[in-house]
């Protein structure tokens, strides 16, 4: 049992609510961040719980902030903890975040999980967070339920499907098709980690891979039996991009 789980199993302040593989999934990830001045901005306040278990984790150096649409949250606020009132599906509302934060060092979206509230939150502040830095959304299981706008295997629309393209941007160095080219997340994003509910992205800076080669080659080179129709084919999808 690591500390986070430790922490939540004798709390007796405010409530926190989490599934209990959650906190294995934070430690690995957050678990570098402990005692340092680390910048965490979590959506979701609730009753304050959690951002008090990030205060106690991180230590004495961290900054911790609260997003909830609820304003009775505002009184949640206490020392090393600042918390903002606003709609998370609102763009302008997630914009004016970036001005009233030094920086965001790890992202944790617990929020409304509604699909264009992640979507929304993903989208503008993901390219905000520092270059080392963790983004995660929990309770992605909304994708595959009908009461947060997701419902259905493979539905359109939801943040599932959304997130499923980030494969795809990640390996965009490789592309050989006109459709899929390197973006600011391929030089951004440096893992993508897929959890039983949690999408956890680490940032970095990330320049185009290279291979090398180290030894003595010492068997012998093999060519296969061609295969004329593979080789058709193979030919024709290079031609249309596919």
């Amino acid at each position: 049992m690591n500390d986070l789980e430790k922490y939540f199993t004798s709390n007796t302040n405010r409530l926190i609510h989490k599934w209990q593989h959650y906190f294995n999934v934070y430690d690995r990830h957050f678990s570098r961040y402990r005692g340092t001045d680390v910048h965490v901005l979590e959506f979701g306040v609730s009753e304050g719980g959690s951002l008090q278990m990030w205060k106690e984790y991180f230590g004495e150096r961290c900054k911790i902030y609260g997003v909830d649409i609820n304003p009775n949250c505002k009184d949640l606020e206490e020392d090393r903890i600042k918390i903002f009132i606003g709609d998370q599906e609102d763009r302008e509302f997630l914009r004016s975040l970036v001005k009233e934060m030094p920086r965001i060092d790890i992202l944790i979206d617990d929020g409304g999980h509604r699909m264009r509230q992640q979507i929304n939150t993903f989208e503008e502040l993901f390219p905000h967070i520092e270059d080392d830095g963790v983004y995660l959304c929990e309770d992605m299981h909304t994708s595959y339920t009908k009461g947060w706008g997701g419902g259905g295997y493979k539905r359109k629309g939801t943040f599932a499907e959304y997130s499923k393209n980030f494969i795809d941007y990640i390996n965009a160095w490789h592309s050989q098709s006109s459709k899929l080219n390197v973006s600011d997340f391929t030089k951004t994003a440096r893992s993508l980690h897929y959890y039983d509910s949690i999408l956890v992205i680490e940032k970095d800076v990330v320049e185009k891979p290279f291979h090398l080669k180290t030894g003595v080659p010492k068997v012998k080179h093999y060519i296969p039996p061609r295969n004329k129709f593979k080789d058709v084919v193979n030919k024709l999808k290079s031609f249309i991009g596919y």
